[in-house]
């Protein structure tokens, strides 16, 4: 699978005064003068990295010195994938290092910042997080849990999601967390395989300037789930329900209580993040204290920059892996910014403004947002003071070209463009910028620290700027500890090992530049396979959703869906008053042109929504399994998409 482009537009690029006060350069620094390591540039460092992991991953434990309880054995006792045994013998806390005193953690520093899209805000200093963790820490004791217990929590992005999740950790509990806008059948189907023992849920939500009460899903989980042995109410929207114990009146109980860590193995699970679940019971992600620990240091430390004085922004939900990568600000004493409600609320200037407010260092937000951003022509730099942004990060979707220039052009030049790509299944990017690396139009700078990635062509053949297969050739510590319930660990080596032994395969089509940047082009399981040509949907996306009068789309190549030579299908969302007539035409040409006559589809078909998961990723791999004749129950869970509905003319279309 071949890529042909043109050279690279480079549109930013450091300024040699903040790269040699980032904190990338002290560690290199740090490594010279402790190591006797000289390692020029970032190329140098990464491929020390991913050629001597126990030095480094050693490294990065001791620069940001984790506090172990126990020390390990050694740092990497077994590498292989999977079943790689890090820092064997270890003990240490999460929760600890995201509320231990140190330089931005003084107890009057700022820890949160929370804005509610109906004008709700409260700032914690640590002294109060760490307070109020303690109190709840407490209270979870006496509601009976204990260390190796999961607390799960249907919460949205709030000062009390965070503030219990860092309880449960601080008690060696086990955490997961869904937004409370999912349904009901779709909350239970994550909380319910897991056994928890308290359930921690607010009464209702507000989104889009309306309010809504969840006080039935928590009624429907508390009959659901039978190990629960307390449902604990936060008070969020005006209501109550009988049984629960009141958030504040938990905190007022327990008020004054001492902050303490239960020390666990590097490995002790953290928390379960699940899988979308189109395709049956979403699988229990679990990841490890110390692989998450040593993950995020490095990811927030290293390649963003953040430290303290720093205020750092996520958009996001407690159903996504971004919000516990946001709240990892803690652990660098970073600022975090929570935000809850809709980012398109009253209208998509709702974020940059709160960037002005709250003077937002780093502003991470969706590729989608930034293409609704760019189809509205807004101007937030001119609009807002952002003067303190320093970076713009994207992820959930590749960003396109049009979407990096919009940010330069509409932001500011002076801006880092933070393109990144990873997934829940390490609750990380290992494709990201840093500090000390340009910008390049369309491209994701870097390959991260520590992440040995490269492109597999079909053979398991290494390919250097061609697309080919997304790999790991490595073992990294934020890789899943186990699937939930997965007891011989077969449904996680089939998850990622099956293709290539050894190799984790992410399910992404890359391609690594000579420079070491690289460009994502979308899932490898929904490719365009157009008279052997293959192509990532998102080059597809790029040119559709581009032409006026085009909100939304959806391609599906039919070919290997049962038939060998398919058909192409585009499915178009139109804006109101747009005919398909009015845009065919120019969506046809703009295809060959931009892509190839082979990349035109056969048919365009109107659609009234494209169908996508709870977490807003359009369901390719459903909808093709669809068409191809598999039974919609088999091929897609309901529960798992957020417009259910949305999947009737996909059916309508599908063989008897």
């Amino acid at each position: 699978m071949t890529d042909t482009h043109a050279e690279a537009e480079l549109l930013w690029r450091p300024d040699p005064d903040r790269v040699a006060d980032s904190r990338i350069a002290a560690f290199r620094d740090w490594l010279r003068a402790e190591r006797g390591l000289d390692l020029a540039d970032y190329a140098e460092l990464w491929t020390w990295s991913t050629t001597d992991l126990e030095a480094f991953w050693g490294a990065i434990a001791e620069f940001f010195d984790v506090a172990f309880h126990t020390p390990p054995e050694r740092v990497l006792g077994a590498a292989t994938m999977p079943g790689a045994q890090w820092f064997p013998g270890a003990t240490l806390n999460y929760a600890e290092h995201a509320l231990r005193p140190g330089p931005g953690r003084a107890d009057d520093d700022l820890a949160v910042i929370f804005h509610r899209e109906d004008g709700l805000a409260e700032n914690l200093t640590y002294g109060e997080l760490r307070r109020r963790v303690a109190a709840v820490r407490a209270g979870l004791v006496a509601l009976g849990v204990a260390k190796g217990d999961r607390v799960v929590a249907l919460v949205p992005n709030s000062p009390e999601a965070l503030i219990a999740f860092l309880a449960a950790a601080s008690l060696g509990a086990t955490w997961s967390s869904c937004s409370p806008d999912f349904g009901a059948r779709a909350i239970s189907d994550r909380f319910t395989q897991i056994e928890p023992t308290v359930l921690i849920a607010v009464d209702g939500y507000r989104y889009n300037g309306r309010a809504f009460d969840v006080r039935p899903t928590v009624d429907k989980l508390r009959s659901e789930i039978g190990s629960l042995k307390a449902t604990v109410l936060v008070d969020y929207t005006g209501g109550a329900l009988p049984d629960a114990v009141g958030w504040a009146d938990l905190l007022a109980e327990h008020d004054g209580a001492p902050m303490a860590y239960e020390p666990v193995p590097f490995d002790h699970p953290l928390w379960v993040l699940y899988s979308s679940g189109t395709t049956g019971l979403p699988k229990g992600i679990v990841q490890g204290h110390g692989g998450i620990v040593l993950e995020h240091l490095k990811m927030l430390g290293l390649h963003a920059d953040l430290g303290p004085g720093d205020r750092f922004f996520w958009f996001t939900t407690t159903g996504w892996m971004m919000w516990n990568y946001v709240i990892a600000g803690l652990l660098v004493g970073t600022t975090v910014v929570l935000f809850d409600g809709s980012p398109g609320y009253p209208d998509l200037n709702a974020l940059w403004h709160l960037a002005e407010q709250h003077r937002v260092t780093y502003f991470g937000t969706s590729a989608p947002y930034i293409q609704s951003c760019l189809k509205e022509e807004l101007r937030p730099g001119e609009r807002y003071d952002l003067t303190g942004l320093r970076v713009v990060g994207s992820t959930g979707a590749p960003l396109t070209p049009e979407g990096f220039r919009w940010i330069a052009d509409a932001i500011g030049e002076d801006v880092q463009i933070a393109s990144v790509s990873g997934g829940t299944d390490l609750c990380t990017a290992f494709v990201c910028a840093a500090p000390d690396l340009p910008v390049w139009l369309g491209e994701l700078s870097c390959r991260a620290l520590g992440a040995a990635v490269t492109a597999y062509d079909e053979a398991g053949h290494e390919v250097v700027d061609q697309v080919g297969e997304l790999v790991v050739t490595k073992p990294m510590p934020s890789m899943p500890v186990f699937f939930w319930g997965d007891d011989d660990g077969s449904r996680l080596r089939e998850a990622y090992f099956e293709d290539f032994p050894g190799v984790w395969r992410h399910g992404d089509w890359i391609r690594i530049t000579p420079r070491g940047s690289s460009v994502i082009y979308g899932r490898s399981d929904s490719t365009l396979n157009r008279g052997g040509v293959r192509m990532g949907t998102s080059e597809f996306y790029r040119v559709v959703e581009a032409v006026p009068g085009v909100a939304d789309s959806l391609v599906i190549d039919t070919s290997g869906a049962g038939l060998t030579d398919g058909q192409l299908l585009c499915f178009l969302v139109l804006a109101d008053g747009t005919a398909l007539e009015d845009v065919e035409p120019t969506l046809r040409k703009d295809l060959r042109t931009n892509l190839s006559p082979r990349h035109v589809p056969d048919r365009f078909i109107t659609v009234t929504e494209i169908p996508r998961t709870l977490n807003g990723k359009k369901c390719e791999v459903p909808v093709k399994k669809i068409l191809a004749g598999t039974p919609p129950t088999s091929a897609v869970s309901l529960d798992a998409l957020r417009n259910p509905d949305s999947l009737t003319p996909f059916l309508d279309l599908a063989p008897n």
